[in-house]
C-alpha cells in the first residue's frame, strides 16, 4: 500500500478535503519525500487533485462519500452555494442541476472541473461586504459542512448574477419553473431583510 494513503486513512483528513499545508502536516518528513508520496499516489488513484493544492482520499479510502457542496467550500473557503443548485437542494426547481454554483467573495469568475465531482463555478456578485451571508446557512452534509444559500437568497443572487429585470411571474414559474405555492410561502418581510444586501437593490 501506498504509504501515504496509509498515513491517512485513519487521522483526521480521511473523510475529509486537505491542501497542501494540512497535507504536509500530516505526512511531516522532507519536501522531496511528501512530493514523491503524493505523485504515486495520485498515479495509483489514491489521493485525488481537485484543484492544485487541494486534495482528498480515494473512495477506497474514505469511510462515507463527500457531498459536492462541501467540496466546494473545499475548493474556494470563504463562498457558498446558491443559483440554480441552492434551488434545486432545496426543492424549489424540478431539475436536476450538474454544475454546483456558488457565489465567492473574491472578484473573479471561477470554474473547474474536477476528475469525480464533475463541474464547480464561483461567481462574485455586487453585494456588501457585511451582508454577504445574509440568507445563508449552515447544513451538515454527513461528516462535513457547507454554507448553502436560503431559496430566495438564491432566487435573488441568480436574478444580480443575470441581471434580470422584473418581467412578472412567467419567468419564474415557466423560465425556472418554480411552483408558485413557493412564493406564497414569502413574506414581505422575507424581501426585505435581503434586498439591502445588493448593491443597487436598496
Amino acid at each position: 500500500m501506498n504509504a501515504l494513503p496509509s498515513s491517512l486513512s485513519d487521522g483526521r483528513l480521511a473523510g475529509r478535503i486537505f491542501d497542501e499545508r494540512q497535507l504536509g502536516e500530516a505526512l511531516g518528513g522532507s519536501a522531496g519525500r511528501r512530493y514523491a508520496l503524493v505523485n504515486r499516489a495520485l498515479k495509483d488513484g489514491s489521493l485525488i487533485r481537485l484543484k492544485r493544492g487541494v486534495y482528498l482520499l480515494g473512495k477506497a479510502y474514505r469511510s462515507a462519500p463527500i457531498h459536492p457542496f462541501a467540496a466546494a467550500q473545499g475548493l474556494l473557503p470563504g463562498s457558498y452555494v446558491s443559483f440554480e443548485t441552492a434551488l434545486a437542494y432545496h426543492g424549489w426547481i424540478p431539475e436536476a442541476v450538474y454544475v454546483t454554483a456558488s457565489v465567492t467573495p473574491g472578484r473573479k469568475t471561477l470554474e473547474f472541473d474536477t476528475p469525480i465531482m464533475g463541474r464547480f463555478t464561483f461567481h462574485p456578485l455586487a453585494v456588501h461586504e457585511y451582508q454577504f451571508l445574509a440568507g445563508v446557512e449552515r447544513h451538515k452534509l454527513g461528516a462535513l459542512t457547507a454554507f448553502v444559500a436560503s431559496p430566495l437568497r438564491a432566487l435573488l443572487d441568480l436574478v444580480a448574477l443575470r441581471k434580470q429585470g422584473w418581467t412578472g411571474l412567467d419567468w419564474l414559474t415557466h423560465g425556472l419553473r418554480i411552483d408558485e405555492h413557493h412564493f406564497r410561502s414569502l413574506k414581505r418581510k422575507n424581501f426585505s431583510s435581503l434586498t439591502a444586501v445588493y448593491k443597487g437593490f436598496e
